[in-house]
């Protein structure tokens, strides 16, 4: 990643910073876009990485070498969890899906040794109060009800003493792993259903992923308003709900004692 970007810098003639977006899948790497700016993300790695970016950027824009700034490569023993902010808390009424347009507010930041716990940092910096105990509701759709991550997902709230509830399909998937489920209705197979059990507050965390049916849309939209009125966590992908659970993990086991950026920025070593 390090040479794809040395090149595309290099062939775009780019001086100063360059925001690049990978994606990678099963151990190959996709170029997504290339912007020869800065963003909001520069300030966040700098903090990670303590280095001032802006700033020397600056000075290669004024005219200086880049072997003039004597950069180093570093070993970082802590991991940035970025997460976005997103103001649909002020819209009650609006549906809070992602699309390809830019709706974030702001942008908050993680720090721990440990990366679920980063993550969890940056979940509770967004206003987004990961639970301890509690409830979770699970409804997969049939794509990710097949894999494995989907499974330990289920596992690991079990093993951590949550009570789960699951739409029918999803259940019966997870009592084949033995991941007990208590079954809840979906919006239009009678009461109680999954709304009822999010306006009783009898959840505390959903994990909810998209399905592509026109009805289910309809249930997710509805789904996805409640938890923002009750302010109940949402997440709608298995990666971030492992993630999720591996963070409430480390939270409960005391890990993670607060430090001052100046201790992460002590541990970091030149290579």
């Amino acid at each position: 990643m390090k040479d794809y970007t040395r090149k595309i810098a290099e062939s775009l003639h780019v001086c100063g910073l360059m925001n690049m977006q990978y994606a990678i899948e099963d151990g190959k790497v996709f170029v997504l876009e290339a912007n020869p700016r800065a963003s909001r993300t520069v300030p966040l790695v700098s903090k990670v990485c303590n280095t001032q970016m802006a700033r020397l950027a600056t000075r290669l824009m004024m005219g200086e070498k880049l072997e003039d700034l004597k950069l180093k490569d570093k070993k970082f023993k802590h991991h940035g969890a970025k997460e976005a902010v997103f103001p649909f808390d002020k819209f009650p009424k609006v549906d809070p899906v992602l699309g390809p347009e830019m709706r974030s507010t702001g942008e908050v930041l993680g720090l721990s040794e440990d990366f679920a716990l980063a993550y969890y940092k940056s979940q509770e910096a967004a206003g987004s109060i990961l639970p301890s105990s509690g409830a979770v509701l699970i409804s997969l759709s049939d794509k990710t009800n097949l894999c494995d991550q989907a499974i330990e997902v289920g596992q690991r709230f079990q093993e951590l003493g949550f009570k789960i509830y699951a739409t029918e399909g999803t259940a019966k998937f997870y009592e084949k792993a033995g991941v007990k489920c208590e079954v809840v209705n979906k919006i239009a197979e009678g009461r109680p259903n999954v709304l009822d059990v999010i306006l009783n507050k009898q959840v505390n965390l959903i994990i909810n992923t998209p399905w592509a049916r026109r009805d289910a849309v309809a249930d997710e939209s509805a789904i996805r308003k409640a938890a923002i009125k009750y302010k109940t966590p949402y997440i709608t992908t298995l990666a971030a709900a492992l993630d999720t659970v591996k963070g409430i993990a480390a939270a409960k086991a005391g890990k993670g004692e607060v430090k001052s950026l100046q201790e992460y920025h002590a541990s970091i070593e030149e290579v």
